[in-house]
């Protein structure tokens, strides 16, 4: 029976972008065979970020006033691969796996009362030979501060601070899984197997790789000659003496030598079984030695852009605001020069009526705008004007 399998790795900042361009697939090419690009459409997520992980990190815990001291050797996300073996999805079918995925997803979002809110992204990998599922997290824990106040607090080595949590994470899974009809055994947690992650270089000075390899290389999987006992001069012996021959020499010894070419045998598959997998060790510490290096390349650009961005912004912001200005004190003018229109306009019709004597001068203006069909008042003229517009379209 196939196993439920969930695994947790934890992560620094610096760490999250390689993270995120390889879970999100943001690389041109990648050094690892199993992943086959023309299946990469395939992929989909459960939960996508916005943005970059370390990005998307900063805008969660503002959002979420997440509490608790974050240092530069702080562990500040988790990640779990969740998967089962090849033959258990090729069973279940396309559509019992995306369940699979979903409840699993669910799963992440209930344990310890993590919260769905606090999934940073769930990619599930179909271009890969088994699929499975990238799900990033912050480990958070809800608690309360001196005060008494609840808070939501980031703190990896307190959402894991039992020495079985690995355990109860593996216990916890399989149960849940096991609980929607996915038939499964549970996975076997490192506190079990007492595996632990060894760096490649070491892994090869402890397994004496590249000895390994040279002997791999040498070793030749023929079988000895066997003597046959038609080979002994049978004229020179007597049947007994033949047949205690055939017993007691020649069979055992033909026995001992299939049974070291078996040995030898299995030894040649575990040997080049260990051989392979530290090849593939191997390109997957330069994708990651490359991937950190592109990112860090990518960060200094983005730095550039950003200063370059804001020098421009700066120059944008200062151009606009001095137009403003220049408009602003050329409407100052206008409005300076509109008004003094206004009161020589008014000083004009009092010398008018004053000069002929025309009497009332409210008079002389009601006649004007009457003939000639015309406000004095700027404003009343423009919307006189506009109305008859509007007439002249309705007629």
């Amino acid at each position: 029976m196939s196993f439920a399998i969930i695994r947790n790795t934890k992560y620094k900042r610096e760490n999250l972008k390689g993270i995120y361009r390889h879970n999100e697939r943001r690389n041109k090419n990648y050094s690892n065979d199993n992943i086959d690009k023309e299946k990469s459409y395939l992929n989909y997520s459960l939960k996508s970020p916005k943005y970059r992980y370390d990005k998307e990190f900063d805008m969660m815990k503002e959002r979420y006033n997440l509490k608790g001291q974050i240092k530069t050797v702080s562990n500040i996300a988790c990640e779990y691969i969740i998967t089962s073996d090849k033959q258990f999805f090729e069973e279940i079918g396309e559509e019992e796996t995306k369940r699979y995925f979903e409840t699993a997803y669910n799963f992440v979002a209930e344990y310890k009362n993590l919260g769905e809110q606090y999934i940073m992204s769930a990619k599930v990998h179909m271009d890969e030979e088994t699929p499975h599922m990238h799900l990033i997290f912050l480990p958070v824990i809800h608690t309360t501060d001196k005060k008494g106040n609840n808070i939501d607090k980031l703190a990896c080595s307190e959402f894991w601070k039992e020495k079985d949590s690995y355990r109860q994470l593996q216990d916890a899974f399989y149960q849940y899984m096991t609980s929607y009809n996915f038939e499964l055994e549970r996975g076997v947690p490192k506190e079990e197997t007492g595996r632990e992650h060894i760096d490649i270089k070491k892994y090869k000075e402890i397994t004496n790789f590249d000895k390994t390899k040279e002997k791999l290389q040498n070793m030749k999987l023929e079988l000895p000659d066997v003597p046959e006992i038609t080979d002994i001069n049978i004229n020179r012996l007597s049947k007994k003496r033949d047949e205690k021959i055939l017993e007691e020499i020649i069979k055992p010894k033909d026995d001992l030598i299939n049974e070291l070419y078996k040995d030898k045998l299995s030894l040649h598959q575990e040997l080049l079984k260990q051989a392979k997998m530290i090849e593939k060790a191997e390109r997957y510490q330069k994708e990651r030695e490359k991937i950190l290096a592109d990112n860090e390349k990518l960060h200094k650009e983005v730095d550039n852009i950003k200063s370059e961005y804001k020098q421009k912004e700066f120059d944008i912001e200062w151009k606009y605001k001095s137009k403003i200005k220049g408009l602003e004190k050329e409407n100052s003018r206008l409005n300076k020069i509109i008004d003094k229109f206004y009161e020589t306009i008014n000083k004009f019709i009092h010398w008018i009526c004053k000069k002929f004597d025309m009497g009332a001068e409210d008079n002389l203006i009601r006649d004007f705008q009457e003939e000639t069909n015309t406000f004095l008042d700027a404003e009343k003229q423009l919307k006189h004007e506009e109305r008859e517009k509007e007439w002249d379209l309705e007629r």
